[in-house]
């Protein structure tokens, strides 16, 4: 699906949802506390050999209101709810400048905690 500007000068604008998701996928990485923007495991669908087809990001667009969807993964120790939050700000901001699209809601699915490996102490 595709959002299309008939009032862009001299032509017409189109932007597809893959941007959009795309706009999404990066505003949400660059909150402190989000590892990873995926979609989580496949659980039993891969354990049956089904491949799990859900976007990390997914855009619904209706009358050029999008809602978006985002799964993520937090950094173990973040404050969740927090950290959703800033994500929701920073992907509806995103979107809106970038696009000009009114984002109506932006959703939040953790689909995981991740400890991240502690680096080795620097020997003096």
């Amino acid at each position: 699906m595709e959002v299309s500007n008939s009032n862009v000068v001299n032509g017409s604008l189109q932007i597809s949802t893959d941007v959009i998701g795309k706009i999404a996928k990066l505003a949400a990485t660059e909150i402190d506390g989000v590892v990873d923007v995926c979609a989580g495991s496949a659980g039993m669908r891969s354990f049956l050999g089904k491949v799990n087809l859900q976007k990390p990001v997914s855009v619904e667009l209706l009358e050029n209101v999008a809602e978006i969807t985002v799964s993520l993964t937090v950094r173990y120790g973040s404050q969740i709810p927090a950290v959703c939050e800033k994500v929701q700000e920073n992907v509806k901001s995103a979107v809106q400048n970038m696009t000009s699209i009114t984002v109506a809601r932006v959703n939040i699915v953790v689909v995981g905690v991740l400890q991240e490996p502690e680096l080795p102490a620097e020997e003096e």
